[in-house]
């Protein structure tokens, strides 16, 4: 895969939340570059830290006086913490809709101006696959997870309307080492796509609250960023290399919501606890 440009100045420190998940463990390594002190949290185990340039700090996101500690002294913060997978709403509930509004409330108290949102492909994932859509399009969750990414959104406009924080709202198509299906053919991030888009966020004056689609430079998208143009953010890598393999897979059935909705297997999932 490409590789992204050299790294701007870095921030004297920047928050990573949910730095042991997936993505955190990747982003905890491209990262570093962008930070004299990169602060690392997330409820579960952490690897400890490689050197001086690494903070560890486990934080339950549920817990508001522990996120305010969390983001005392950060520049900005990449909020990445949270369950991110179709769950129950009752597990959804602390960690992505009580943190996410602890982690804007802690913002404007420590006067932290910039934070990255890892929002989702699922807050619009009801539409249909032959719906082009961009960030003005309303939007329809396809889950618990997707209206919490939603309200993420809203609690990120809000916290730039009222109090000057600005936020960027990555709507995360798949960021994986490769499309592990037909749906992500169209929706693939990768890694080195992402760095790049973050990356961008994190420097680009005046955003106001922006909303951009996660994806590489896949042949068949469903996403336009037109919204988005002010970031720069140009994706190097495609799925196409990756056709082969994933054409080989069984095809779904018709009626397989893979085939049929953005937001995939998502839209079904559930109900819990029936």
């Amino acid at each position: 895969m490409t590789s992204t440009s050299a790294p701007r100045a870095p921030f004297n420190r920047l928050l990573l939340t949910g730095a042991a998940g997936g993505l955190g463990k990747v982003l905890r390594e491209r990262m570093r570059p962008y930070a004299n002190v990169l602060r690392l949290s997330d409820i579960a185990a952490l690897a400890p830290a490689v050197d001086d340039r690494e903070e560890i700090v486990p934080c339950d996101l549920a817990d508001k006086h522990a996120v305010h500690q969390l983001v005392e002294g950060v520049d900005a913060i990449l909020h990445f913490g949270g369950v991110s997978v179709e769950r129950p709403f009752e597990e959804i509930l602390g960690a992505n809709i009580c943190g996410v509004f602890h982690i804007y409330e802690a913002a404007r108290r420590h006067g932290v101006k910039r934070v990255i949102f890892a929002s989702s492909n699922h807050v619009i994932g009801f539409y249909k696959q032959d719906e082009p859509l961009d960030a003005s399009c309303a939007r329809r969750p396809d889950g618990y997870y997707g209206l919490s990414k939603s309200y993420g959104e809203d609690m990120a406009s809000f916290y730039f309307d009222r109090y000057g924080i600005e936020t960027v709202s990555i709507r995360i198509g798949s960021s994986f080492p490769e499309p592990q299906n037909r749906r992500m053919m169209h929706t693939w991030l990768s890694f080195d796509d992402l760095t790049q888009l973050l990356e961008r966020a994190l420097y680009t004056p005046n955003v106001g609250h922006t909303v951009v689609y996660g994806m590489s430079a896949n042949k068949d998208v469903w996403w336009d960023n037109r919204f988005a143009s002010h970031l720069g953010f140009e994706a190097k890598d495609s799925s196409e290399v990756f056709r082969e393999k994933v054409e080989a897979q069984p095809m779904p059935a018709a009626d397989d919501p893979a085939r049929i909705y953005q937001g995939g297997a998502f839209v079904a999932a559930g109900p819990f606890g029936d």
